[in-house]
């Protein structure tokens, strides 16, 4: 079974040993590597009463948001619970005329509602990053009310900042 490389991790690539690579058909299966990670909460599709996705961020190097990844849709009573615990933002909001597109290289507009960055999410998601942002969207397990926003690993680490 040969690996590929992604970024930051492998995926299982199986094949039949005979079969060559045919661009645009789907004959090789990919097991991609999932991590369950942390990032804050900074905007969301959606009302704030009833989110369907999270957008996600963390802080860079200078203590900027920066986003970093989006949840899939969340689940009706996922979003009653999610929902209950944010709060729209306030001016100054690091995102404030930041537009958002529906997926990775993608030129379609985004609606997002920002919400204040004091709630952490856990995620699992596909290890595939570039520049620290995740290609695919992450699935949301829950809101991290044990955790504080400055606890959340910095864009592009895996691991808490401390």
């Amino acid at each position: 079974m040969p690996l590929a490389s992604t970024k930051t991790g492998y995926s299982i690539v199986i094949r039949d040993r005979r079969q060559r690579y045919l661009p645009g058909v789907r004959g090789w299966y990919k097991i991609r590597r999932r991590d369950t990670t942390e990032a804050v909460v900074g905007a969301i599709t959606g009302t704030v009463a009833r989110p369907q996705a999270l957008i996600l961020g963390r802080r860079d190097e200078e203590g900027v948001l920066r986003a970093v990844a989006r949840s899939t849709l969340l689940h009706p009573a996922q979003a009653r619970r999610i929902g209950a615990q944010l709060t729209p933002a306030r001016p100054g909001h690091a995102w404030e005329g930041v537009k958002f597109t529906t997926s990775w290289r993608s030129r379609a507009p985004l609606d997002v509602t920002l919400v204040e960055p004091d709630q952490v999410a856990e995620i699992s998601i596909d290890t595939a990053q570039a520049g620290g942002v995740w290609r695919h969207p992450g699935r949301v397990a829950r809101l991290r009310a044990d955790m504080a926003p400055a606890e959340v690993p910095m864009v592009g680490k895996s691991t808490p900042a401390g």
